[in-house]
């Protein structure tokens, strides 16, 4: 006799406007942002507190803010604004980001976790947002073509659907997408980069450290050196020798981006991969105690310094990428390029990281924009996208997935959700014009 699939829990439903799958930046903006047009708008979690790939996998830095300049010259220029102000004020009053830090030719703020969690509570609960944590998706449902009308997800209380009218992937994978069976790509012919285990150092004395080493995060080619000739002697197992460590909100603290995460046999591992992104955890955990023994014994400042975090889960810096009515382009980004259909605007550099040393590519004193287009998918209705999962070619979205923008795209879908909601309108009738006059108002200077 076969066997059967079974849940004997019962089963519940919640009806809402709009639904936001995820949590991180781009959840949090959309679901702020549709719930100020008065809708009634719920977010789905998985894990117990919001922040995505910034708290739970440490990314720890709201980069994608300031305009680059070579060297770092002159003063920082903000140019990226809207949502990520109001975050940014909610996480000042918590001490929980420092000022401007220097990562190569740009500036970057650091972020501690705790109050991004608390800062994203904060938002949710002024902003009216129906939140469940600790909820995860595993299905969609549609009208038995292409229009999604809700989910179905998983608790320990037991399984419920959410019906609604408009849903929101901000799921950083374009989860729902796949499970929708729309189009979507990975990649650069299905290879992507390689995931990175962030992790924190304690019982640093910064000031030595910054004394020895300067103010940019990226530490200099003495340090890559010392790191690559450790690596060759079999001493230590350092598999990238370009290392990025920043200053915390906490004294005596290092942020430590530094562990290129392979496989056994080399090769990169795909987050897509149930295995994969298992031996990635696991790999990943042991180099940061490799990088943590090297820094004790050869980096000043480092003598007493102890891991006293890593990240919840591996950091991830690509997988799915939907295929919307626009594609942001390799070459879009290289040139700066500017659309009367933007919603968004990147100043980041693209930055690729594969082998032993990540590729940065400058954008001096300039930015591109990024297009409505590249959230609507050219198949399906009722859904929508925000988050790293835009429409966008591999370099390109090497680059428009950090941070500040992943703010901006949500505080964008969310009020395109809501116009979709209100106007009764598939999301390719929303027009960009629309939605940029909503952001303006609401403080993006675009």
């Amino acid at each position: 006799m076969a066997s059967q699939w079974i849940d004997r829990r019962p089963s519940s439903a919640i009806d809402t406007d709009v639904l936001v799958v995820g949590g991180g930046a781009a959840g949090l903006a959309a679901a702020c942002t549709a719930a100020s047009h008065g809708l009634k708008v719920t977010l789905l979690e998985r894990y117990g507190f919001c922040g995505g790939a910034a708290v739970a996998g440490l990314s720890g830095t709201v980069c994608g803010l300031y305009l680059a300049r070579p060297d770092a010259t002159g003063k920082p220029e903000k140019v990226v604004h809207g949502f990520v102000d109001r975050f940014i004020e909610t996480m000042d009053r918590r001490n929980g980001l420092t000022g401007p830090v220097r990562y190569g030719d740009t500036w970057t703020r650091v972020q501690e976790p705790l109050a991004w969690r608390e800062s994203a509570d904060e938002l949710l609960e002024k902003a009216g947002v129906q939140v469940l944590l600790h909820t995860t998706v595993i299905g969609v449902h549609t009208d038995g073509g292409e229009r999604v009308t809700g989910v179905r997800a998983y608790t320990k209380q037991g399984p419920f659907d959410v019906n609604a009218k408009i849903t929101i992937d901000a799921s950083g994978d374009a989860d729902l997408f796949a499970m929708a069976g729309l189009d979507f790509t990975v990649g650069a012919d299905g290879k992507v980069q390689n995931p990175t285990m962030i992790f924190r150092i304690a019982g640093v004395d910064v000031e030595r450290f910054l004394a020895a080493y300067g103010e940019d995060s990226i530490l200099p080619e003495s340090v890559m050196k010392a790191i690559g000739e450790a690596n060759a002697s079999g001493s230590y197992r350092l598999p990238r020798a370009k290392i990025f460590l920043f200053p915390t909100p906490r004294p005596n603290e290092l942020l430590c981006n530094s562990t290129r995460v392979v496989g056994r046999d080399g090769g990169e591992l795909h987050p897509l991969v149930a295995r994969e992104l298992t031996e990635a955890e696991i790999e990943g955990r042991r180099q940061v105690r490799e990088y943590e023994r090297f820094y004790r014994a050869n980096l000043a400042g480092c003598e007493n310094a102890f891991v006293n975090d890593t990240g919840v889960q591996v950091g991830v810096r690509q997988t799915r990428q939907i295929v919307g009515v626009e594609r942001l382009t390799n070459e879009a980004v290289e040139r700066g390029a500017k659309t009367p259909d933007a919603i968004a605007r990147s100043p980041w550099p693209i930055e690729l990281h594969s082998g032993t040393k990540p590729r940065l590519s400058w954008l001096y004193e300039d930015f591109y924009e990024i297009p409505l287009g590249c959230f609507l998918p050219k198949r399906g209705e009722s859904l929508l996208a925000t988050g790293r999962c835009l429409s966008a070619e591999h370099e390109a979205m090497a680059s428009a997935r950090v941070t500040a923008q992943c703010f901006s795209y949500g505080h964008a879908i969310g009020h395109a959700a809501a116009l979709a909601v209100r106007e009764k309108l598939g999301v390719r009738e929303i027009a960009a014009s629309d939605v940029r006059e909503m952001l303006r108002k609401d403080g993006a200077q675009l």
